[in-house]
């Protein structure tokens, strides 16, 4: 019984390295000309676009579900999510796989950039415009000079599309 118990504490203290080492860490890819990251701890992979399975009744921004390997995703643009113009999609373009919550949903993006560390330093609040102007993004990441919106994954689906997800 010990035994077990030391397997499942050194199981956690594995765990807890592996959140460290990637605590500050974002992926960023690009919408437009805008640079955007998410936390490295809710992607799973990153794959090219995939055919898309549409579902009625479904809002535009979420495209519908892909079909990898064997586990069914729903899959949203992100530039559709953001009110951004439809772009066709091409060979730059992917499909961030992330988890929220209990839910993967594949985000369609532009293209994909790299993993970078942003200290804690070097992010800030972003400014207060008007009522819910800044829903998805939860911080402004400083590197160099350039400037990456840090967006909330939990945000980026409202209750009922993760119910209606949820029943897919």
């Amino acid at each position: 019984m010990s035994e077990n118990l030391d397997r499942e504490l050194m199981g956690k203290e594995t765990d807890e390295r592996e959140e460290d080492t990637q605590k500050g860490r974002f992926l960023t890819f690009n919408l437009d000309k805008e640079a955007y990251g998410i936390e490295i701890t809710h992607v799973t992979e990153i794959i090219g676009i995939q055919p898309v399975t549409q579902v009625p009744e479904l809002p535009d921004y979420i495209k519908g579900i892909i079909n990898l390997r064997g586990k069914i995703i729903p899959v949203m643009d992100v530039r559709l999510r953001f009110k951004k113009n439809f772009r066709e999609y091409n060979d730059r373009t992917c499909v961030i796989v992330i988890d929220i919550d209990d839910l993967s949903i594949g985000l369609i993006v532009d293209s994909v950039s790299e993993v970078i560390a942003i200290p804690d330093t070097e992010i800030v609040a972003p400014p207060e415009v008007g009522k819910g102007g800044n829903k998805y993004v939860k911080g402004i990441g400083k590197v160099h000079s350039d400037v990456i919106l840090l967006l909330d994954c939990n945000r980026l689906l409202n209750d009922e599309d993760t119910e209606n997800l949820l029943n897919i």
